[in-house]
């Protein structure tokens, strides 16, 4: 019942057990008291109606004197900023980084001095070439960029979740990024790389070929950022306090394994959850299981760069582990989400010009062109200059400069000094040079003709694309020839189609011919004309597969678990002990997510309805149904899917014996194999995790996939 609430035309009343004002026209108010703050202005003048403008009588115009009004609109108006060039799909959040032991040797960078030392962290995954809207599991790059908040400043590594890169000078990144977005004159398709302008330059840029054969394998469909390695990509310096310089080359490390998802499964998520990736990592740091990588380093000097194979400058090869083994020096643990999503992670500015003393460049072509990109494209996204003025942005050390004013200035300096030199003592002098603790650049020797010209060593393209080719398992050759197919399906122009074949066929003529086959090309084409002979002797890298370095257990993944009324009682217990003894995650799916009723009586409540809670969710599913209630779900075209689309995916999938009748609906039931368990008994249970930890059963697949 309502009663007067000492406000003009106002009553109280309640809505699901929380307290409003109803104004004259049926609007509701909430009005602050106790801990519910006064809601204010920008300039904290406290507001009394925040749900009607100031109008000449109740029907009469707005008024243009209704200050609260022009605010609230203003601001909205000016509440979007450019979204990021590229990488504008990202996802933030907060960690730590723990030195394992001290590198002085190494570097004098004071983030690697002292064993134990921990050091604060954000860090953002992203895709690269789709807008802020595009969905998660687009085949794509996913940006790997970290910052370390060190004692002696700002130290990004701005990587990536694959090694190498499209290109080995800056020049061509608008070409590349430009081809690899919408085509400009349809605006479509969104970050999607199978389109003609895309493999048009790929066809006519034979030093992406190695790219090309990375982003078609599943490195470019991860299961989950915590699932996915990070590189540093381009060869940088670590110098000592001697100034003796190092070769090193970045890398991170899941200690939660490798795992992607298949190209099917891809398209599909993408429709279910556009948000997956970013789901995934908020629901296991909220859940306390916090992701782990580990920080390694490949390094070496000027006597192996000379020998080895390839130049170490080139950002289209990589030093193979076997060859240069990975130090591994740190752990990084991710452990908060973000308090703000705009605050921090849209508005972070990572830069790979940001090192730390002990840290240094190369000539990398690539890298010394992102030193600039990554600087000036800041100016317009964030309004000026002073976007380390944000708190995301800023250091947690102690800093003194003398830069001022511009857009938004929150750090102009104290004092009479603006400048230096200056004859000002003390706080009023302002900063001075640290010559001995100072960033120093490396004392490198330098001489050679000005010219616009690209090093030959340089030019091999294929060899170390067909190295990694041939470290990949069978499994994962399919499915590069599967992708390759895919995309270039999507390719309307022929001669683009038969110019990529060209190129695989310096790569490995299997492959080619497979890809030219799923093509029903008319004619195999030449080989393309190569500026070096492919190598035919370089050993094979297993640490390229992402099979072959998964996870030992199912820990940190998730069982989907789709019950029904008179789901036995004891079974389901025992499925949840066992999924949670492994340190996964168990979710629900019903047909309505108000829950059901289990045989002894007892309720279990549902996290997904099974229209919403599809198999593409879960590493691995389970159906445990009554009999009654196995029938109901062969009527439920959304269940039988959750099984056929978990078997097509060569899930593990579990199921009580009365589900067999849903198995035989959906024609599974004639190919069960030993990644089909049935769960007879609750000591069942426990045999089924264990074969969940190899992730997939891959055996299944020539069936479920034919050639």
């Amino acid at each position: 019942m309502s009663k007067n609430s000492g406000k003009k035309g106002r009553g109280a009343i309640e809505l699901g057990g929380v307290e409003f004002e109803r104004g004259a026209g049926g609007e509701i108010h909430q009005v602050a008291g106790g801990d519910v703050p006064v809601l204010t202005t920008q300039g904290g003048v406290p507001v009394a109606d925040d749900q009607n403008s100031l109008r000449a009588g109740q029907r009469g115009p707005t008024l243009m004197e209704d200050q609260h009004f022009r605010e609230k609109i203003f601001h909205f108006d000016h509440e979007r900023i450019p979204e990021r060039v590229v990488h504008a799909r990202g996802f933030g959040v907060h960690g730590t980084f723990e030195t394992y032991e001290s590198l002085s040797d190494i570097t004098r960078a004071d983030i690697f001095q002292r064993a134990g030392e921990k050091t604060d962290m954000f860090v953002r995954f992203s895709t690269v070439a789709g807008n802020k809207g595009s969905a998660d599991l687009a085949r794509d790059v996913r940006g790997f960029a970290c910052r370390f908040y060190t004692k002696e400043g700002n130290w990004d590594i701005v990587g990536n979740n694959i090694p190498v890169f499209f290109i080995q000078d800056a020049i061509k990144f608008p070409d590349l990024i430009h081809a690899a977005k919408q085509e400009p004159d349809r605006g479509f398709p969104q970050a999607q790389t199978a389109h003609d302008n895309f493999w048009d330059f790929i066809s006519l840029t034979p030093e992406s070929i190695n790219m090309a054969l990375w982003i078609m394998s599943d490195r470019t469909i991860p299961r989950s950022f915590r699932f996915m390695e990070g590189f540093g990509v381009h060869t940088f310096r670590m110098i000592n306090a001697e100034g003796k310089s190092t070769f090193v080359k970045f890398h991170w490390k899941p200690k939660q394994g490798l795992q992607s998802v298949v190209w099917n499964e891809a398209l599909k998520l993408n429709g279910a959850d556009p948000d997956f990736h970013r789901r995934d990592l908020w629901d296991a740091i909220q859940m306390g299981d916090f992701p782990e990588w580990e920080l390694g380093l490949q390094l070496f000097d000027e006597d192996f760069a000379e020998k080895f194979d390839f130049d170490v400058l080139d950002p289209t090869k990589i030093i193979p582990e076997e060859e240069v083994p990975i130090r591994i020096v740190g752990k990084m643990t991710l452990n908060r989400c973000v308090d703000n999503f705009f605050q921090e992670t849209e508005q972070v500015a990572f830069q790979t010009g940001n090192v730390v003393p002990g840290i240094d460049f190369t000539n990398d072509p690539l890298l010394q062109g992102r030193n600039f990109s990554y600087l000036d494209t800041q100016l317009k996204r964030l309004g000026g200059p002073n976007f380390t003025h944000i708190p995301v942005n800023a250091p947690r050390c102690p800093f003194h400069h003398f830069q001022q004013d511009g857009h938004m200035a929150m750090h102009n300096p104290k004092g009479r000094a603006n400048y230096e030199p200056n004859s000002w003592g003390g706080e009023m002098g302002g900063p001075r040079e640290a010559p001995e603790k100072g960033f120093t650049s490396h004392a490198e020797d330098v001489a050679g003709e000005k010219r616009r010209v690209r090093s030959e060593t340089f030019a091999d393209h294929y060899s170390q694309a067909r190295q990694f080719y041939l470290s990949q398992t069978q499994t994962e050759q399919n499915h590069i020839a599967d992708a390759f197919i895919f995309e270039l399906s999507k390719v309307e122009t022929p001669a683009i189609r038969s110019r990529i074949v060209s190129h695989l066929l310096n790569v490995d003529e299997d492959l080619a011919k497979s890809v030219g086959e799923g093509l029903r090309l008319k004619e195999m084409p030449q080989p393309a004309d190569a500026a070096r002979p492919t190598r035919m002797d370089l050993k094979t890298s297993p640490k390229l597969s992402v099979l072959l370095n998964g996870p030992e257990s199912f820990k940190g993944r998730k069982l989907g678990v789709l019950v029904t009324d008179g789901v036995d009682a004891d079974l389901f217990k025992a499925l949840k002990s066992a999924i949670e003894a492994e340190g996964a995650m168990f979710e629900v799916v019903a047909p309505m997510v108000g829950g059901v009723k289990a045989s002894d009586g007892s309720w279990i409540e549902a996290k997904q309805k099974v229209d919403g809670g599809p198999s593409l969710l879960y590493d691995a599913v389970a159906v445990l149904a009554s009999k009654d209630g196995a029938e109901s779900l062969t009527r439920i075209a959304p269940a039988k899917d959750f099984v056929t689309d978990a078997f097509a995916h060569c899930k593990f999938i579990a199921y009580s014996p009365d589900v067999m009748t849903l198995l035989e609906k959906t024609g599974i039931a004639l190919d069960l194999d030993k990644g089909c368990m049935e769960l007879s008994a609750p000591e069942d249970a426990r045999g089924f995790v264990e074969s969940c930890r190899a992730l997939r059963h891959w055996e299944r697949e020539p069936k479920v996939k034919p050639a």
